[in-house]
């Protein structure tokens, strides 16, 4: 990966001031929750013994400040450690920074992926024929359903508009419609974190990366931080079928998210979540590059809504969960000749970057080239009891 990985590069703009926790793999320990800092990572046990148990608590961010908790490595250390095709095992690493939380996402929440994803029901995941579907679509629906609030009236005024030409879909009726769509998009500890390979589907030819902000929440619902994630995504496969989704989004890899959890408190809060600007770069092999942004005051639904429809008297989660707001990206550029759009190719490295959350960078490889993962639930629960942490 022809990545330098530095603290400028990787730690918010504003870091000095920001309360970042992260989990790191202390050799001949396992995982370890710590605070992060340019001066060093600092070891949270004492605290908490888990991302998970650590947002349980009635005020994390201050939790974490108050701790004198004590320094186990150097930051440049991990990162320069974080590449995982030159990772040195012996020393310590940088892990995703959630753990036990269910791994959730939203999905057709803003108005320009939500048109693609219409065009990738009409054309059947067949990426040959996104152009022409493009022009058909737009051509009746137009390009702007910014003004439409989701579940409102006239949302259902659109609907039957819609319907009467013939044109409504899945991903129109969760885009516009009163539900959104909630999903689960990876299992907990699956996910990779900063430095990892990501995995797209060797049968896959139509895929692309997700460049997103996701929500922390705690088994109570409340929203205590945030973090940056990579919701890989088969194109093909969830255009053939909705009912694919799982294959789409589910496998080996297919979830990064990292660098570090940024926790709520003076210095950010949920509008600066509101106010983002993502950006995210696709660097192949080749020489290709494909650029694109996400601006949340775009999205269609408000992130803390969105929180509301997947936690609350129909739906617990005890461990908390990530919520992967979505993203307004979807791209259309040409990698390998007109009408074919973009599909990510093997060894690709992917970038996403925000000022307040930092950078997340991953390379790009086949699910069944990627490590496997075996570090499950299992294995946590037998380390924790042997570190008598449980």
């Amino acid at each position: 990966m022809t990545h330098a990985f530095t603290i400028q590069a990787h730690l918010p703009e504003d870091h000095q001031q920001a309360t970042l926790i992260g989990r790191i793999w202390q050799p001949n320990v396992g995982p370890v929750l710590v605070k992060v800092q340019a001066d060093g990572v600092y070891d949270l046990t004492a605290v908490a013994a888990t991302s998970s148990q650590l947002l349980e608590l009635d005020n994390p961010a201050a939790a974490v400040a108050q701790t004198k908790a004590p320094r186990l490595a150097s930051l440049e250390d991990l990162l320069a450690n974080a590449d995982v095709a030159t990772r040195d095992t012996s020393r310590p690493w940088l892990l995703a920074p959630i753990d036990l939380q269910a791994v959730k996402a939203s999905g057709v929440t803003f108005v320009a992926s939500m048109l693609e994803r219409v065009i990738e029901e009409q054309a059947r995941g067949d990426a040959g024929r996104a152009e022409s579907v493009r022009k058909a679509i737009t051509a009746v629906i137009g390009d702007n359903l910014s003004s439409v609030v989701p579940g409102s009236d006239g949302a259902a005024k659109l609907k039957e508009v819609l319907l009467e030409q013939g044109v409504w879909s899945q991903y129109l009726e969760v885009g516009i419609g009163p539900d959104a769509e909630i999903f689960t998009k990876a299992q907990p500890l699956s996910s990779v974190g900063l430095g990892d390979e990501v995995g797209i589907h060797p049968k896959s030819v139509w895929n692309n990366p997700e460049p997103e902000i996701v929500l922390v929440v705690n088994s109570r619902g409340v929203t205590l931080g945030a973090t940056l994630g990579n919701d890989v995504n088969l194109r093909d496969f969830e255009g053939r079928s909705a009912l694919l989704l799982g294959k789409a989004k589910d496998n080996n890899a297919s979830c990064a998210v990292g660098p570090f959890i940024r926790l709520f408190d003076a210095n950010f809060s949920i509008d600066d979540v509101r106010r983002a600007e993502l950006t995210m770069r696709v660097d192949g092999t080749e020489g290709f590059t494909l650029k694109g942004s996400s601006s949340m005051s775009m999205i269609s639904r408000d992130p803390l809504n969105l929180v509301e429809h997947a936690i609350g008297p129909n739906h617990q989660y005890p461990d908390g969960l990530v919520l992967f707001l979505g993203t307004m990206f979807a791209p259309t550029q040409d990698r390998f000749g007109p009408g074919q759009g973009f599909t990510h190719q093997v060894a690709d490295v992917v970038t996403i970057a925000t000022p307040k959350l930092g950078a997340l960078v991953n390379k790009v490889n086949f699910t069944d080239k990627v490590a496997p993962w075996t570090f499950g639930l299992t294995a946590l629960l037998k380390n924790l009891a042997q570190r008598k942490l449980i």
